[in-house]
């Protein structure tokens, strides 16, 4: 994989590139706004967040796991419903979003 960076309102953001395809860094996106990471958090409790990267998956990705999908999405939105990238790459075999600890 290879990285670079640009710079966006001053802060550093981590592009990587995999395959011929670039992934954006959300944790570097994040980093000056307060509660950082909790905006990371939110935007994957969002409905719309898991239509979108749904329907991403189901046309880039043939091993999608489109019924562990269905379950996701019928709980979205909900007061009590929480998504973290990791769980959503393990449920569903994500492509579009990847998951690293330790950054």
């Amino acid at each position: 994989m290879k990285n670079r960076t640009i710079t966006v309102k001053g802060t550093e953001v981590t592009i990587a590139t995999r395959n011929e395809q670039d992934f954006i860094s959300l944790t570097d996106m994040v980093k000056g706004f307060e509660g950082g990471s909790a905006l990371i958090g939110n935007w994957l409790r969002a409905k719309d967040t898991i239509l979108f990267l749904g329907a991403w998956e189901q046309v880039n990705n043939k091993g999608f796991n489109s019924l562990e999908f269905e379950g996701i999405k019928s709980e979205a939105g909900r007061n009590s419903f929480f998504l973290s990238a990791k769980r959503w790459i393990q449920a569903t075999g994500a492509i579009g979003v990847e998951a690293r600890t330790g950054r």
